[in-house]
Protein backbone atom coordinates (compact mmCIF):
# COMPACT_ATOMS: atom_id res chain seq x y z
CA UNK A 1 0.00 0.00 0.00
CA UNK A 2 0.70 3.62 -0.67
CA UNK A 3 2.45 5.82 2.21
CA UNK A 4 -0.20 8.18 1.62
CA UNK A 5 -3.14 6.45 2.29
CA UNK A 6 -4.47 6.14 5.20
CA UNK A 7 -5.52 2.57 6.34
CA UNK A 8 -9.08 2.60 7.20
CA UNK A 9 -12.35 -0.08 7.99
CA UNK A 10 -14.57 1.61 5.69
CA UNK A 11 -15.61 -1.61 3.11
CA UNK A 12 -14.34 -2.08 -0.26
CA UNK A 13 -15.37 -0.25 -3.45
CA UNK A 14 -15.93 -2.33 -6.08
CA UNK A 15 -17.06 -0.02 -9.62
CA UNK A 16 -19.04 -1.28 -12.34
CA UNK A 17 -17.84 0.98 -15.07
CA UNK A 18 -20.47 0.07 -18.08
CA UNK A 19 -21.33 3.08 -20.17
CA UNK A 20 -18.84 4.24 -22.61
CA UNK A 21 -20.47 7.86 -21.71
CA UNK A 22 -16.99 10.30 -20.51
CA UNK A 23 -19.22 11.50 -17.77
CA UNK A 24 -19.17 8.03 -16.50
CA UNK A 25 -16.11 6.16 -16.81
CA UNK A 26 -14.57 10.05 -15.81
CA UNK A 27 -16.44 9.88 -12.10
CA UNK A 28 -15.83 6.01 -12.20
CA UNK A 29 -12.27 7.12 -12.15
CA UNK A 30 -12.42 10.17 -10.10
CA UNK A 31 -14.56 8.20 -7.29
CA UNK A 32 -11.97 5.07 -7.60
CA UNK A 33 -9.36 7.19 -6.77
CA UNK A 34 -10.94 9.35 -4.13
CA UNK A 35 -11.78 5.54 -2.25
CA UNK A 36 -8.53 4.64 -2.90
CA UNK A 37 -6.70 7.56 -1.24
CA UNK A 38 -8.60 7.38 1.85
CA UNK A 39 -7.83 3.60 2.56
CA UNK A 40 -10.27 1.84 0.82
CA UNK A 41 -9.53 -1.33 -1.45
CA UNK A 42 -11.14 -0.64 -4.63
CA UNK A 43 -11.84 -2.87 -7.58
CA UNK A 44 -12.89 -1.31 -11.19
CA UNK A 45 -14.86 -3.44 -13.48
CA UNK A 46 -14.91 -2.20 -16.79
CA UNK A 47 -16.99 -3.68 -19.21
CA UNK A 48 -19.33 -3.25 -22.66
CA UNK A 49 -19.00 0.57 -23.95
CA UNK A 50 -16.19 1.62 -21.23
CA UNK A 51 -14.17 -0.96 -22.39
CA UNK A 52 -13.33 1.52 -24.99
CA UNK A 53 -11.65 4.06 -22.16
CA UNK A 54 -8.89 1.58 -22.23
CA UNK A 55 -8.32 0.53 -25.62
CA UNK A 56 -4.89 2.43 -27.52
CA UNK A 57 -7.09 4.09 -30.14
CA UNK A 58 -9.58 6.77 -29.93
CA UNK A 59 -12.18 5.20 -32.04
CA UNK A 60 -14.62 4.64 -29.37
CA UNK A 61 -14.02 7.60 -27.45
CA UNK A 62 -15.54 10.19 -30.31
CA UNK A 63 -15.61 13.71 -28.63
CA UNK A 64 -13.60 12.76 -25.32
CA UNK A 65 -10.52 14.58 -26.02
CA UNK A 66 -12.46 17.98 -26.35
CA UNK A 67 -14.81 17.09 -23.34
CA UNK A 68 -11.91 16.10 -21.29
CA UNK A 69 -9.81 19.45 -22.21
CA UNK A 70 -12.61 21.58 -21.21
CA UNK A 71 -13.29 20.13 -17.84
CA UNK A 72 -9.07 20.44 -17.14
CA UNK A 73 -9.42 24.37 -18.25
CA UNK A 74 -12.14 24.14 -15.14
CA UNK A 75 -9.42 22.75 -12.93
CA UNK A 76 -11.23 19.25 -12.49
CA UNK A 77 -9.12 16.08 -12.47
CA UNK A 78 -8.39 15.48 -16.74
CA UNK A 79 -9.13 11.18 -17.70
CA UNK A 80 -4.94 10.87 -17.75
CA UNK A 81 -4.60 12.45 -14.24
CA UNK A 82 -7.70 10.19 -13.15
CA UNK A 83 -6.51 7.50 -14.43
CA UNK A 84 -2.56 7.24 -13.45
CA UNK A 85 -4.10 8.05 -10.32
CA UNK A 86 -5.81 4.66 -9.88
CA UNK A 87 -2.63 2.81 -10.95
CA UNK A 88 -0.09 4.70 -8.65
CA UNK A 89 -2.97 4.32 -5.86
CA UNK A 90 -3.23 0.34 -6.12
CA UNK A 91 -6.39 -0.19 -7.17
CA UNK A 92 -7.90 -3.61 -8.90
CA UNK A 93 -8.52 -2.89 -12.73
CA UNK A 94 -10.43 -6.03 -13.76
CA UNK A 95 -11.37 -6.07 -18.20
CA UNK A 96 -14.64 -8.35 -18.62
CA UNK A 97 -14.37 -11.04 -20.90
CA UNK A 98 -17.64 -11.16 -21.79
CA UNK A 99 -17.56 -7.24 -22.79
CA UNK A 100 -14.24 -7.25 -24.85
CA UNK A 101 -16.26 -9.98 -26.74
CA UNK A 102 -19.46 -7.97 -26.88
CA UNK A 103 -17.50 -4.99 -28.08
CA UNK A 104 -15.44 -6.75 -30.59
CA UNK A 105 -12.32 -6.11 -28.77
CA UNK A 106 -9.14 -7.82 -28.09
CA UNK A 107 -6.87 -7.66 -24.95
CA UNK A 108 -3.72 -6.69 -27.36
CA UNK A 109 -6.13 -3.16 -28.45
CA UNK A 110 -5.68 -2.25 -24.62
CA UNK A 111 -3.28 0.23 -22.93
CA UNK A 112 -0.16 -1.26 -21.67
CA UNK A 113 0.12 1.29 -18.91
CA UNK A 114 -2.83 0.32 -17.00
CA UNK A 115 -2.15 -3.20 -14.88
CA UNK A 116 -5.30 -5.16 -15.38
CA UNK A 117 -6.38 -8.95 -15.54
CA UNK A 118 -8.96 -10.46 -17.65
CA UNK A 119 -11.63 -12.25 -16.18
CA UNK A 120 -15.50 -12.16 -15.51
CA UNK A 121 -18.06 -11.55 -13.09
CA UNK A 122 -17.23 -14.70 -10.83
CA UNK A 123 -14.14 -12.38 -10.27
CA UNK A 124 -15.66 -9.55 -9.25
CA UNK A 125 -17.88 -10.96 -6.87
CA UNK A 126 -14.67 -12.69 -5.73
CA UNK A 127 -13.25 -9.10 -5.08
CA UNK A 128 -15.99 -8.00 -3.60
CA UNK A 129 -15.98 -9.28 0.34
CA UNK A 130 -19.05 -9.19 2.18
CA UNK A 131 -20.19 -5.62 3.39
CA UNK A 132 -18.66 -4.24 0.51
CA UNK A 133 -20.29 -1.54 -1.44
CA UNK A 134 -21.06 -2.18 -5.45
CA UNK A 135 -21.94 1.22 -7.72
CA UNK A 136 -22.64 0.74 -11.33
CA UNK A 137 -21.94 3.73 -13.44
Amino acid sequence: MPRSIVATDAPALSIISLSGDFERVHYALAMASAARAVGREVTLFFTQGALWALAREDDGRAGWAARDAELKARGVGDFETLLSACVELGVRFIVCEMGLRAQALDAAMLRDDVPYETAGIVTLLEATPPGAQIVTL
